[in-house]
């Protein structure tokens, strides 16, 4: 208490010292003293109030003992009085053996008066039971027969009760009432009959399923009451429990079982859409079935068994073992897409199981899928190598196809802007819609997977397209009167190279969930517009050979002096374009850029092949002015077939070098050479050694000053201009030719 004390008083002390730690508060104090005894006064009050309280539970705990203690000594007297009473009643329950076994005795003769019409009676009841049975009166014969049993059973339990080892009367009891086993199994099989038919039953008359029901609960009931009977007693009559109930889901399960089963009519060799019409058989079939369970079944069973749920599982249950079956068949590919897109979709919709009038009963949400993930991945991985092989050979016969059209002696057709076509981009892109469309039914990802297996097969496909196209031209080329379509079928091909792109396109944009370009993309545009390429410069080749004659006669003796080549060059050129207007955008405008390059080129070819060499200015300023010339009929002709596009550019090659011969003073020779090389960079000495010399009036030294000034002094370009002269190659002269010529001299 002093140490309580002296913490009180040093609290007390750090307190006032707080309150008065400046001169101004000293007035203050008596006011901090009220607080102060206030704060006293209301502790003091809690403080005694809880110590009342805590008074008054201590109180009346030891009330409460108290009384415990006076209960618990009336108990311990009356135990002891109710241990001296035991004790003297002993000798009583011995000597009321004789009576206990009388009573026995009296109950068993009590049953057996009860039971003694029944037992009297029996054949006749039998002979009864037997008839209502017969008679589809199964309500009345399950009466008699719960009387039959009942008598028997009765017996056999005070039997088993006066001396339970006694097997011979057991045996007895047993033969006399032998019949009503049989009774008991031939309801059952009426029973089940009724059940089996029960979707037919329950439309005509549903009170006999009624009754079937009723039957059954009553033999549950019955079952319980025998089960509990031998917990208590040890004895259960023959035959229980029947569980006629667990028997009756087991007949309804095996009937749903047997329906679906029973959905196949036809088979694969009588009609090949036979999986198509079982399916469809079968989601008829489920949904009448549930929406008669719904209407009429549900009123004929009690609300606990749950009717509708229990239907709607056995019927899931039955179509899952039915499509597993069919899983495991060999299906073809489009078998096993209609399998899929109806175990996927269509079970699920409100065409089967998700209907309307089933929805509110259900939640499909909850039901397992019909095939595990596995069989399911088994099953698309059949279908794409099947559709793998399938579509190969398709695209196969299509070409094949497609190749015996391009040797017809008709043009092929022409779409409505008139460009030749044939129909193999049709046939192959139809293939890879309806393909598309079933793989969509599936699922978005299946789709996906197909369309990128179209799109590597068309890839391949268009190597073969290539090499078909190769091989056309080479025949062609044998007998180039065959095929007399040839042109036009060329035509044909370079166009199906963009309808093949427009449709891939179309396909990605309908079918594809990403638009970013893949590999097989890129290998497919490089191998479309190398077809296209290609077909544009056999089509070129066969202008090319026919021009071959007049080409040769270009920069010779002939030429100079009045041949019509370049007439009949444009003339020809034109008459080919007359066709090649059939070629579609971009290939048309790209030909004819290449045709005037080649026309261009081939013609300075004829100029460095040195086929002429002028004698002097006026044959020199003659073949310039037809040069110049034949250049302006070059830019007219291909400015019409470009539709007004500048072919300056190539034809000035030509006029350019046509001032290179047209000029007079020998002495600019170098500064006309110099401005042709600034036009057209990519020219190369051989080029300049070639222009000097079918000029005829350079010799040796101003050609070697001009080559060697050019070379040493690096010519500023004019301007970016289209590459020429890097495809024209000079001839070399050789010894032979160079002995010819001396030889030819000597002789003049």
């Amino acid at each position: 208490m002093e140490e309580t004390s002296r913490e009180a008083v040093a609290t007390a002390v750090q307190r006032v010292a707080g309150m008065l730690q400046r001169s101004d508060q000293l007035d203050k104090v008596e006011q901090y003293r009220r607080r102060e005894a206030r704060k006293k006064a209301s502790v003091e009050a809690r403080l005694k109030a809880a110590i009342q309280s805590q008074l008054d539970g201590v109180r009346t705990g030891l009330t409460q003992l108290h009384s415990a203690l006076l209960d618990v000594k009336d108990i311990q007297s009356s135990l002891a009085d109710v241990s001296k009473d035991w004790r003297q009643s002993i000798n009583t329950i011995e000597n009321l053996k004789d009576v206990k076994d009388a009573v026995v005795q009296h109950s068993q003769l009590a049953s057996a008066v009860e039971n003694l019409k029944n037992i009297f009676s029996v054949p006749e009841i039998v002979a009864d039971t037997q008839q209502l049975i017969e008679q589809a009166e199964l309500l009345q014969a399950h009466r008699k027969l719960m009387e039959l049993e009942c008598s028997r059973d009765d017996l056999m339990y005070e039997q088993y009760r006066m001396d339970s080892k006694n097997t011979s009367d057991m045996h007895l009891i047993s033969i006399y009432f032998e019949d009503v086993q049989g009774l008991s199994d031939e309801l059952a099989k009426q029973l089940w009959m009724v059940l089996q038919r029960s979707m037919v039953t329950v439309r005509r008359d549903p009170t006999m399923l009624v009754s079937v029901v009723r039957i059954i609960e009553r033999e549950e009931k019955i079952d319980r009451r025998m089960v509990d009977r031998k917990k208590q007693t040890g004895f259960i009559p023959p035959g229980r429990p029947k569980r006629w109930k667990d028997k009756m889901f087991e007949v309804l399960e095996g009937t749903v079982s047997t329906r679906i089963e029973g959905t196949q009519s036809v088979t694969r060799e009588a009609d090949k859409m036979w999986l198509v019409r079982l399916l469809e058989i079968t989601r008829k079939y489920v949904l009448d079935d549930l929406t008669v369970v719904k209407n009429l079944m549900v009123q004929c069973f009690p609300p606990h068994y749950n009717t509708f749920n229990r239907f709607f599982s056995l019927y899931h249950n039955a179509v899952s073992t039915r499509v597993n079956e069919l899983a495991s068949e060999e299906l073809e590919a489009n078998e096993i897409v209609s399998l899929l897109t109806w175990v996927l979709n269509t079970y699920k919709s409100t065409e089967m199981m998700g209907h309307p009038e089933l929805l509110s009963e259900c939640d499909i949400n909850l039901l397992e899928p019909l095939l595990c993930k596995d069989v399911v991945d088994d099953l698309l991985s059949k279908y794409v190598k099947t559709f793998t092989s399938n579509i190969t050979g398709w695209l196969r016969k299509a070409l094949e196809t497609d190749k015996k059209d391009w040797q017809k002696e008709t043009e092929p057709e022409a779409d409505q802007d008139g460009f030749y076509q044939t129909t193999l981009p049709a046939i192959v892109f139809q293939m890879f819609e309806q393909n598309l469309q079933v793989a969509a039914q599936i699922d978005g990802d299946f789709k996906q997977q197909v369309l990128k297996l179209c799109l590597k097969q068309m890839n391949s496909f268009l190597i073969r397209y290539r090499e078909e196209a190769v091989t056309y031209k080479e025949e062609h080329l044998r007998d180039r009167q065959l095929p007399q379509c040839y042109v036009q079928y060329m035509i044909a091909i370079i166009n199906n190279c963009q309808t093949f792109k427009e449709s891939i396109n179309s396909l990605k944009r309908k079918y594809s969930q990403s638009s970013e370009p893949t590999d097989s993309d890129a290998a497919i545009e490089r191998t479309l517009n190398e077809v296209a390429k290609e077909g544009c410069q056999f089509l070129l080749d066969e202008v090319f050979l026919d021009l071959e004659h007049h080409l040769n006669e270009l920069l010779t003796r002939k030429w100079l002096t009045g041949s019509h080549a370049v007439d009949t060059i444009c003339v020809t050129v034109e008459d080919y374009f007359n066709d090649f207007n059939k070629i579609k955008k971009p290939f048309n405008q790209e030909m004819t850029s290449e045709a005037l390059r080649r026309v261009v080129v081939e013609y300075i070819k004829a100029v460095m092949q040195k086929r002429i060499t002028f004698k002097n200015a006026d044959e020199r300023r003659e073949g310039a002015e037809r040069m110049i010339k034949e250049a302006d009929q070059f830019k007219f002709l291909f400015r019409k077939l470009a539709a007004g596009e500048d072919t300056d550019p190539l034809c000035g090659a030509i006029a350019a070098i046509a001032e290179v011969f047209k000029l007079t003073d020998p002495t600019l020779l170098f500064l006309e050479v110099s401005t042709l090389v600034s036009k057209y960079p990519d020219i190369r000495e051989e080029h300049i050694q070639a222009l000097l010399a079918v000029r005829g009036d350079a010799s040796r030294e101003m050609r070697q000053m001009i080559i060697g000034t050019l070379s040493e002094n690096k010519v500023s370009y004019a301007g970016v201009t289209q590459p020429i002269f890097k495809d024209i190659t000079v001839p070399t002269i050789t010894m032979t030719t160079m002995t010819s010529m001396a030889t030819a001299k000597l002789l003049k």
